[in-house]
């Protein structure tokens, strides 16, 4: 098993395994070129207590061409066939809305990320705003021009690794760090909008948390909210999801979203699993230990004993409270010799004994 870094921090927030889970309300998309629409993700992704709400940053041309194809999925959501170039420049987020929306984000206590979906210069747009973390979509993860150009600015690097075989995925952490930046973490995915269960693979997180050496975590393009609460439950480091105010909006991603209300059952649900999980310690809990010696049990006399007899295994009983020697001790007090009287369902206690 690789070294693994065991914290990466975000804004104000740790990651990692000992941490509870970083989860991301994924806009993307859903603000339909909407200043009103994206403010209003940004409340409700706050009030679902997610840590993080994330966009797109890109300029349509520097994304598609012309001859670009819209996916199948893309083509059913909309409801009409164009070009991704098409499509795409109706959902930029301008950049005069930048500025309100991290406002917002602040004044809302939610941290701010954005994918650098155009490239270079998405990259540097955001690093002016000092975004806290730099979040990568799975179709830029052999994009390697790219990912160490923003590598050396030593932020936080999150990959997503739909469309990825494990070594892909290995030499994208590899170009990362030969870059210098080692505070990477992986997300494993399935990039099928909306995706099936029998695609989503979770044992393929748990295989690369075991052989990548970074954090990993999972992002999500199933309907509900299931997958990612298993996810969370196998140890994922971050849930990244896609919400939407309503699923009957127009465009590409709505219908594989959450709505607000599900966004906040998911996150009282992964941080539900974050207390049931607990500590990697077994001990008895506060709760138990009040319990613990009305439902043990004692060795005790089964019947009247006399002084100076040797006890035999017929002589004694197991039974409650556990105030007593413990049955464990069973085969260690037959054979030895009582000291006084015992009467029956006495304790049998070691200073009786001979």
């Amino acid at each position: 098993m690789k070294r693994v870094k065991d914290m990466i921090i975000i804004g104000k927030k740790r990651i990692g395994k000992d941490y509870p889970v970083f989860i991301i309300a994924e806009a993307g998309v859903n603000h339909n070129g909407s200043l009103q629409i994206a403010l209003k993700l940004v409340d409700a992704a706050a009030k679902a207590g997610a840590d993080a709400i994330k966009f797109q940053t890109f300029k349509a041309e520097q994304v598609a061409t012309p001859e670009s194809k819209m996916a199948s999925y893309q083509k059913k959501n909309i409801g009409k066939q164009e070009s991704q170039l098409e499509m795409l420049k109706k959902l930029e987020l301008k950049e005069d809305f930048y500025a309100p929306i991290i406002k917002r984000c602040h004044e809302k206590n939610i941290i701010f990320l954005s994918t650098p979906h155009g490239g270079f210069e998405s990259v540097d747009f955001l690093k002016s705003l000092n975004v806290p973390a730099f979040k990568f979509g799975s179709g830029d993860i052999n994009n390697f021009p790219v990912l160490e150009y923003a590598a050396k600015f030593n932020k936080p690097m999150i990959i997503g690794a739909g469309m990825a075989s494990m070594k892909e995925a290995a030499c994208a952490i590899a170009a990362i760090q030969k870059a210098g930046n080692k505070k990477i973490i992986v997300l494993h995915s399935t990039s099928n909008y909306p995706t099936f269960p029998f695609e989503v693979n979770l044992r393929a997180m748990q295989t690369m948390m075991k052989e990548l050496g970074v954090l990993v975590g999972y992002s999500d393009h199933t309907l509900g909210i299931q997958i990612p609460i298993m996810a969370a439950t196998l140890g994922a480091s971050i849930i990244e999801k896609h919400f939407t105010l309503d699923r009957k909006m127009s465009g590409p991603d709505h219908k594989a979203s959450l709505e607000p209300k599900e966004l906040r059952a998911m996150v009282k649900a992964i941080r539900d699993v974050e207390i049931i999980m607990g500590s990697h310690v077994k001990q008895p809990v506060a709760s138990e230990k009040k319990h613990k010696l009305l439902a043990r049990k004692s060795i005790v006399a089964a019947g009247n004993i006399k002084k100076g007899v040797k006890i035999k295994e017929n002589m004694l009983a197991i039974k409650r409270p556990g105030k007593g020697t413990e049955p464990r001790f069973w085969n260690k007090i037959i054979g030895k010799k009582t000291k006084k009287n015992l009467k029956k369902d006495q304790f049998i206690v070691w200073r009786d004994l001979i």
